[in-house]
């Protein structure tokens, strides 16, 4: 029973996490909002069209997240009522291609595209593209931000589920 509130715990302190993908897609549609009221200057107007859409990509991230992670913490009671070790070892499956997938994405891929933003910004001198650049830079640093954080409680999360698993096969 212990795992299923470490488990809900966790769901709870990621929906939590993900609401902040939320208050900065607000903050870059506002600043968007912002650039389009007050902007005078071309590298100013420039960053209309990146920051909406960088604010548009960061609330989608943040609804689609916090819904999942409310569905799934109604769904653990039930699936552990059922059958605890099927619950233990879908979680662990989970957890463990997640953990894979952040190593993949959130720790190579999103540096690289960092890296070549940069490298962008200081060959290409149109408004627009270091407009572009510059907001996929910031959108992407607060990706890695809570992402980074989920990270670890997802790692920790992984090895109270297999601390768990030994514990139920004894």
């Amino acid at each position: 029973m212990e795992i299923l509130k470490t488990a809900t715990d966790w769901a709870k302190s990621e929906v939590f996490s993900t609401q902040f993908f939320i208050i900065f897609g607000i903050l870059f549609v506002l600043a968007s909002l912002g650039f389009w009221q007050l902007g005078k200057t071309d590298i100013a107007r420039a960053y209309i069209i990146p920051f909406l859409v960088a604010g548009i990509l960061l609330l989608i991230i943040g609804f689609g997240l916090v819904y999942t992670n409310k569905l799934r913490i109604t769904e653990f009671e039930t699936a552990y009522k059922n059958d605890a070790i099927a619950f233990i070892n879908s979680e662990l499956v989970r957890a463990e291609n997640t953990l894979k997938e952040y190593q993949t994405i959130v720790f190579k891929a999103i540096p690289l595209i960092i890296a070549t933003c940069a490298l962008i910004i200081v060959f290409i001198d149109k408004p627009i593209w270091r407009a572009s650049m510059i907001t996929t830079i910031a959108m992407l640093i607060v990706i890695l931000l809570i992402d980074g954080t989920a990270h670890s409680r997802i790692n920790n999360y992984n090895t109270q589920l297999q601390l768990a698993k030994e514990l139920l096969k004894n």
